[in-house]
This record gives structure tokens, C-alpha cells and sequence, in this order.
């Protein structure tokens, strides 16, 4: 069955968060009085909700003062800060001109995630925007794909989930759908890459899945 519906992952798929989610974690760790691990400790808990992760990483500490120091850090930088992966702002554009339905699957609070897209042009040529205010399980659990498919209007056979972790992979898997991993991906071992939980697909750069859907579509 032909691929007519594209599901992105937003921080470090779309939006390259990764050095302010790196720099909000060790600014709590600082404000916590915490000695700041490796940043590859961080790296492993992109794509998880961040409740989950700050429950791990300051678990003498009461969660939602762990989250609340990390947002009022993340909020003051994000609007200068971020910026689109090269290529994933066009692809977005060039995707909805061809007539595929698209949308976002984050992880990320709303507030944030619509920044971002505003500020790269996109949100006009997105279909349906699915946060972390809008499930109440989250990745790698089916219900964030599950409520996109739903949004769209589009069934797991014909859709596409594009991610940079494991949480995008299996939550997409989860729900029937198939999966990429851009080749930016901070958090994915070789190992889980062509395990058996592995994508289905990867992508070097944002333009090859014009090329992959050409090939999958024929």
C-alpha cells in the first residue's frame, strides 16, 4: 500500500534542540546541586517525557521542581535559539505540495513546540500537531502515533514516522507504522539501529525521503 501520510518526530528530527536540552539539564543539575553526568547520559533520554527522565536523573527530588527549573531555563533560550535541521522546513513544504498529509508527534509541551514551528514557516503545511498535553501515555506507547492517524484522517499501512530515538521508533511500531531514523541521531546505538526493533529506513539527510517515497510509492 502506497505511503500517503508523514509523521515527524520535532526535537532533533525537525528542530535541532539538542544543544539547549543538553544545556537545560546541566542547568539543573547546577541549580540541584547535582554533579552533571556525560552528556551521552542525556543523550539517552531524548525522545522520553521529560517527567519520566527528571524522575530518573532527581529522584530525591520532587518532579515538578525538577521540571519547572528545566522549562523556565529551556523557555528563556528557545525562542533565539532554535532552528530547523537543514533541509526539514523545505521538506515540509515540498511534502504537503505533493500532496501527502503531514504531521507532528512530540514529546515536547505545546508552548515550546508551536515556537518552533512558527519561527521555521511551517505550521500552514501541517495537518495535525500532536504534544505532550494531548496524550496521557506517551512514546514509546502507540497513543501519540495513534492520535496523529487519527487527526489525519490516515491508516498505520499507509503512514511513515521519522524520528531521531528509539522512543520515536517503537511508539511508531507500536501503532502499526513504519519507521526512518535521520542519520543526525544523538541516542541510537549500531546495535538498536539494526536490531530487531531497528527503522525500516534512514535517512542521511532530509531530502532522501523525497527519493524513499519515490522508490516506496513506484
Amino acid at each position: 500500500m502506497k505511503i500517503n501520510t508523514i509523521i515527524f518526530d520535532f526535537d532533533g528530527t525537525v528542530a535541532d534542540t539538542n544543544g539547549m536540552v543538553v544545556n537545560s539539564w546541566f542547568h539543573t543539575y547546577d541549580v540541584l546541586g547535582v554533579d552533571r553526568p556525560d552528556e551521552e547520559v542525556i543523550f539517552k533520554t531524548f525522545g522520553e517525557p521529560l517527567h519520566i527522565s527528571m524522575e530518573k536523573a532527581f529522584p530525591q527530588v520532587p518532579v515538578d521542581r525538577s521540571v519547572s527549573i528545566y522549562r523556565a531555563n529551556m523557555e528563556a533560550i528557545f525562542a533565539d535559539q532554535v532552528a530547523a535541521f537543514p533541509g526539514m522546513a523545505e521538506l515540509i513544504k515540498e511534502l504537503k505540495a505533493r500532496g501527502y498529509k503531514v504531521g507532528i508527534a512530540t514529546s515536547r509541551a505545546s508552548k515550546t513546540t508551536n515556537i518552533g514551528l512558527d519561527k521555521f514557516g511551517v505550521i500552514p503545511y501541517l495537518d495535525a500537531v500532536v504534544t505532550m498535553e494531548d496524550t496521557t501515555k506517551h512514546k514509546p506507547d502507540p497513543e501519540p502515533v495513534l492520535i496523529s492517524l487519527d487527526k489525519l484522517g490516515s491508516k498505520a499501512e499507509e503512514s511513515l514516522m521519522i524520528g531521531d530515538s528509539m522512543f520515536d521508533i517503537k511508539c511508531a511500531h507500536n501503532a502499526g507504522v513504519k519507521a526512518a531514523l535521520v542519520s543526525w541521531a544523538l541516542a541510537v546505538s549500531e546495535e538498536e539501529m539494526n536490531g530487531p526493533d531497528g527503522p525500516e529506513f534512514f535517512l542521511e539527510k532530509a531530502e532522501d525521503l523525497l527519493t524513499l517515497l519515490e522508490k516506496e510509492n513506484a
